[in-house]
This record gives structure tokens, C-alpha cells and sequence, in this order.
């Protein structure tokens, strides 16, 4: 029996081989409705030093609060223009970046309304499976109902959503720790 790691165990150099067709850093088309915003961070770990080959997928609604899957049977518009999935890499400083809209509300647990988020799945070396979490936006008011933001630790809830930084209007910033005290809080989804 071999203890060797085969491709089909661990996350490798994969993403820059074959994968890159995917990466989609501007999720917005043209006469897409919604705010804009424009989102950048770094993949790092608990030493605070950058992940140069990370990838960052983005899932959202578009900002009538509707997804572009046809799970969703919600009686709101879809926009041909916004696909609601984005991947982008991290550069070799752990950066990223993307262009996106500021989602609807969606509906949640018991039909209770959720903040507007994106849902965002970390895939890098030594991961064998994807970190996934979510980014909520500042100082909107529905953050403070959102059943899923309730369901963390209040002194935690702050790694999940984003600061608004310098570069205009719509410019956020939002990090992706991935170990110590400031660690960001990833969901178990029991995959």
C-alpha cells in the first residue's frame, strides 16, 4: 500500500494547468442592475504570510436576490448579463480581486429573510477539501437578522464582513485568515 498523495488527494498546481479558463474576476455585464462594488483581499495564513496559490470562487445572487440556477424557483427577474459565480486566483503576495454587484436578499432558513452575502470557497494546497465562508457587506441593518450571521460567536462575526477601504465608492476590503485568533470563520457543510 502507498501513503503517497495521488491527484485525486490533495489540491495542486491543478489551477494554473487546466483550470484557468474559469477564472472570471468581473462578474457584472452589460445592463446588469444593482451597486457596484469592487472587492480585494489576501488568502494568508496565521502568521499572517500571503498564499500565492490560492483560488477564490464567489457565489451569489443577483441584486433582486435571485440566483442564476434553476434551483431557484423565487418569482424575481434574472439578469442575462450576471451569472453569479466568479473564480479568481491569488497573486503571489495572497491578493485578490474581483468585480461584482451588492446582492438582493435571499431567503433562508424557514423562509427568514438573509442579509445580502456572498458564499465563498477557499481551494489551495494542502486543503483537501474547500474552506467555505461567506462575506457580508458594512453597515447594512439586515446584517444584524441574518440567521446565519446569528449563528456565530458575536466576538467572531467581524471576519465575515467587509471593511469599505480607499478607492472610491463600492471599494471593500475582506481577508481570508486561515488560522489564529483572527482565524475567518468557515462553515462545515458536511460534504
Amino acid at each position: 500500500m502507498s501513503l503517497q498523495a495521488t491527484t485525486s488527494q490533495t489540491v495542486g498546481p491543478y489551477f494554473k494547468i487546466g483550470l484557468q479558463w474559469l477564472n472570471r474576476d468581473n462578474m457584472v455585464g452589460e445592463g446588469v442592475s444593482g451597486e457596484r462594488v469592487s472587492i480585494q483581499g489576501r488568502v494568508i495564513d496565521g502568521d499572517g504570510a500571503p498564499i500565492p496559490d490560492a483560488v477564490v470562487e464567489i457565489w451569489q445572487a443577483n441584486a433582486h436576490g435571485k440566483y442564476a440556477h434553476p434551483e431557484d424557483t423565487q418569482d424575481k427577474p434574472l439578469e442575462p448579463g450576471f451569472k453569479g459565480y466568479g473564480r479568481v486566483p491569488t497573486t503571489a503576495q495572497g491578493v485578490f480581486r474581483f468585480a461584482t454587484i451588492k446582492p438582493g436578499p435571499v431567503p433562508g432558513p424557514k423562509g427568514k429573510e438573509q442579509a445580502p452575502h456572498l458564499v465563498l470557497s477557499v481551494f489551495m494546497r494542502g486543503v483537501l477539501r474547500r474552506l467555505v465562508t461567506r462575506m457580508y457587506f458594512p453597515n447594512d441593518p439586515r446584517n444584524a437578522n441574518d440567521p446565519i450571521l446569528n449563528l456565530v460567536e458575536p466576538a467572531r462575526r467581524s471576519t465575515l464582513i467587509a471593511k469599505k477601504a480607499a478607492g472610491g465608492p463600492g471599494a471593500l476590503e475582506w481577508n481570508v485568515v486561515l488560522q489564529g485568533p483572527d482565524e475567518t470563520v468557515f462553515f462545515d457543510l458536511g460534504l
